[in-house]
């Protein structure tokens, strides 16, 4: 008997391990929720418990947010602008990668570090002379700039990502295929990229979770309302000066978390093999 139970207790003991962890990851999202539903009247006082509500909830900080400012357009910028990024970015990452993984020529090693040694290149010291490009095109205050200058920093990464996936592809289905008359590039549509379905979304979502987080181009590259992401409108228009509002802030916080958990929620076990197989192999 004491031995049946011992799985279940070790069973036990490691989910009960986890839940430090658990609270850390939640704590964030859960003082964040609880602050968009507080009353003012209750947000601003000194004495009040932080981490509980005590008068009614309320969904004032939403409704403000919503049609009191251009929220909408906003996140309606960021969807179109971190789509077409992560698309275009995917696309020429797959290339390259598939390059570099299976091709043979000169600096094919040196040519991976320095892809990886880009990736590490910090935003804030890109935005300067990206900006005179951006200027010189004729792209300020636009959104397209932000279309044109986020693979600069997502076309690194899902390459550096897929490198190691496309190296858990055996060569012999490839040669399979070649052998019966399939060039590289019917290959690699018709072979490798269905096998590679988890790495791809691994790197889509990476690469979705970056620019839509990204902050400093889209402060730099765009300015009006109309142009303008949800992470540039929320903070610029709800801080004037030494002036938070903090509820509002919050509930932006909670909506602009939203398309990221829904991606992650349904194409989480793609994003878990993708990210194990290519780390392993």
């Amino acid at each position: 008997m004491a031995v049946a139970r011992r799985p279940l207790l070790t069973k036990v003991t490691k989910h009960l391990l986890l839940v430090p962890f658990l609270v850390f990851a939640l704590f964030p999202f859960y003082h964040m929720t609880l602050t968009s539903l507080k009353q003012d009247q209750e947000l601003y006082d000194r004495n009040a418990v932080p981490l509980i509500i005590k008068h009614k909830p309320t969904l004032e900080h939403y409704s403000k947010l919503i049609w009191d400012t251009e929220f909408l357009t906003w996140t309606k910028n960021s969807l179109l602008v971190t789509a077409l990024a992560t698309f275009v970015s995917l696309v020429i990452g797959t290339i390259a990668a598939y390059a570099l993984a299976r091709l043979k020529f000169f600096g094919v090693a040196a040519f991976g570090t320095g892809i990886f040694v880009t990736y590490l290149v910090p935003t804030s010291l890109l935005f300067l002379p990206l900006a005179q490009v951006v200027n010189w095109i004729g792209l300020a205050d636009s959104k397209w700039a932000l279309v044109l200058t986020y693979p600069t920093f997502l076309v690194p990464f899902c390459t550096w990502l897929l490198i190691g996936y496309f190296r858990t592809v055996p060569k012999e289905i490839e040669e399979c295929a070649m052998v019966d008359g399939a060039t590289r590039v019917q290959a690699l549509w018709s072979i490798v990229l269905p096998i590679a379905v988890p790495g791809l979304i691994c790197a889509a979502l990476f690469a979705f979770t970056l620019s839509w987080n990204e902050f400093i181009y889209a402060l730099t590259f765009t300015s009006s309302s109309e142009q303008i992401t949800a992470s540039v409108g929320v903070t610029t228009e709800l801080i004037r000066g030494d002036i938070y509002f903090w509820g509002s802030l919050m509930a932006g916080a909670v909506l602009g978390s939203v398309p990221i958990v829904i991606l992650y929620v349904f194409f989480l076990d793609y994003y878990v093999a993708g990210l194990t197989q290519g780390a392993i192999k």
